[in-house]
């Protein structure tokens, strides 16, 4: 008996999400923000004008899935490559192929690079003219900032589009998929526990193939065909975190997290922190939100902690995790600590419903820009009070158009070093008082 060719016939299947991957676009799951009926994504895709894109988001999303996808559904020649395992040398054997195909049959190549964050500089740069000339349509798959990891050079040729995290509906409808069609799950009459497919959709936290690959595991290890719970805890070698339960505890904890800062209490919001940490959470989710606090809920009662904020995330996606941790909680307990005033984000929607209503008010002419002669007969720029040119700075001109020249926004609150500021405008108005014309609320 040969045993080498017993053992070639006896070949490991592959993996349970490779198997399952969808082909066409009707059997995607989740995106609905692109691939919804009418959205723009699906729009290019099915009209087959997709130009080169990258596709940006977490593990498990969609992303190589959604390349495929596009290649079975328009008329481009597919290459698939790999920014880890590949270098420059198979790019332009891919391109110089490419290249033909385009001159002698018509069709472009679709070019799909995974981890194309993990090219350099360099290597980017040899994509360009390719990309240029249109002999290929370039899809990178990024799980990093594109604004930081892609040269801005490629950036400015494609088109982002951002795929989020699968929601646990998403992921429940993939493992019911699996388990109704894959071969090898049919043909060993495997079966599910609905609480052990209610538990490894809330586990995978947005990532289908965490969850299609624990599922196999569970299926190897239940007994009776039947996978439970308790096989899925197993599988996943870690104890359950409730965090994304219908996406409903996600948000629940984010929302304790922001809510905590907010109530100046950096116990509670250090102890929120920790539970996203836990549960597998993006660390660039969290710090996003923290720098949207800084300056909606801080302001300028402490201008400092717009600049922790940002100094966070350029910490986090520096050092990644699990040390990232440590400015994030340095971070954390800041904003929780600081003064707080919401006087900046109530100015800004003020003055945001204001431009909806009135529509384009013309600029005042006294500080309009008068670059030519003809403008400075118009009488652009006449009577500006430069503001250096008088006692302290204080001018009497309004800045504001004439519809709405008396309009208060701004109103800094009597917290930190907005109480500076407070003062600051009250000093500003009786200035202005004994010299003309004050602004009235």
């Amino acid at each position: 008996m040969d045993l080498f060719a017993s053992s070639a016939s006896a070949k490991a299947p592959p993996p349970l999400a490779e198997r399952v991957r969808p082909q066409q676009l009707d059997d995607m799951v989740g995106q609905q923000h692109l691939l919804g009926p009418d959205n723009i994504l699906r729009r290019l895709i099915e009209s087959d004008h997709l130009s080169s894109a990258i596709f940006w988001g977490p593990p498990g999303t969609g992303k190589t899935t959604l390349a495929r996808v596009i290649a079975n559904t328009t008329s481009c020649e597919f290459a698939a490559f790999s920014a880890v395992l590949q270098g420059v040398k198979e790019v332009r054997e891919i391109t110089a192929k490419a290249k033909q195909e385009r001159d002698y049959y018509g069709r472009r190549t679709l070019l799909f690079i995974d981890e194309i964050h993990r090219f350099n500089k360099a290597q980017q740069d040899a994509l360009l003219p390719w990309v240029e000339n249109g002999d290929i349509i370039l899809i990178g798959a990024t799980t990093e900032n594109p604004s930081f990891e892609v040269n801005s050079a490629l950036l400015s040729r494609s088109r982002v589009f951002v795929l989020e995290p699968l929601e646990p509906t998403d992921i429940r409808r993939l493992l019911e998929r699996a388990l109704e069609t894959d071969q090898e799950l049919l043909r060993r009459k495997i079966a599910a526990e609905e609480k052990a497919l209610d538990l490894l959709a809330e586990q995978a936290h947005g990532d289908a193939r965490i969850a299609l690959n624990t599922l196999e595991v569970a299926a190897n290890l239940c007994r009776e065909a039947l996978i439970t719970p308790d096989n899925v805890m197993e599988a996943l070698q870690r104890a359950p975190l409730a965090y994304d339960k219908g996406a409903e505890e996600h948000y629940n904890v984010i929302s304790a997290f922001i809510k905590s800062m907010r109530g100046s209490d950096p116990d509670a919001a250090i102890y929120w922190l920790a539970r996203m940490i836990e549960a597998g959470e993006d660390p660039l989710f969290i710090v996003r939100r923290m720098v949207v606090f800084a300056a909606e809920d801080i302001g300028n009662a402490d201008p400092r902690a717009l600049q922790v904020a940002v100094a966070a995330q350029q910490a986090v996606h520096f050092v990644g995790m699990p040390e990232g941790r440590i400015p994030l909680a340095q971070a954390v307990t800041y904003l929780a600590s600081a003064p707080k005033s919401n006087a900046s984000y109530v100015a800004i929607g003020e003055a945001q419903k204001e431009v909806r209503a009135s529509g384009a008010l013309p600029v005042p002419l006294h500080i309009r820009n008068a670059p030519t002669g003809l403008m400075k007969e118009l009488g652009y720029g006449k009577e500006y009070q430069y503001a250096h040119n008088h006692d302290d700075a204080v001018v009497t001109q309004s800045h504001l158009p004439e519809q709405i020249a008396d309009t208060v926004y701004y109103r800094p609150k009597d917290s930190g070093y907005e109480k500076t500021i407070k003062e600051r405008q009250e000093w500003l108005k009786t200035q202005k008082t004994g010299k003309g014309k004050s602004k009235k609320e």
